[in-house]
């Protein structure tokens, strides 16, 4: 019973993490693409923004990471 709650929090912050990098990618990405159509010299911060979020998904694999560890 422990193990399949651990497991199914660590599921939880993997999946929250990705679907909250999914959303912020999405309004990041339309604003650059935007911001590129009006002024082709943004594309490099453009590009560095929408890479950002992917931080995101690795706190919540590192959450996921120790959630496994100290449950199991």
């Amino acid at each position: 019973m422990a193990a399949d709650i651990v497991a199914l929090s660590a599921a939880i912050a993997i999946s929250v993490s990705a679907v909250a990098t999914a959303w912020a990618e999405k309004e990041i990405g339309t604003s650059a693409i935007g911001a590129m159509a009006e002024k082709e010299g943004l594309f490099a911060k453009g590009l560095i923004l929408t890479v950002i979020p992917e931080t995101i998904v690795i706190f919540g694999l590192v959450v996921a990471l120790q959630i496994v560890a100290l449950g199991g």
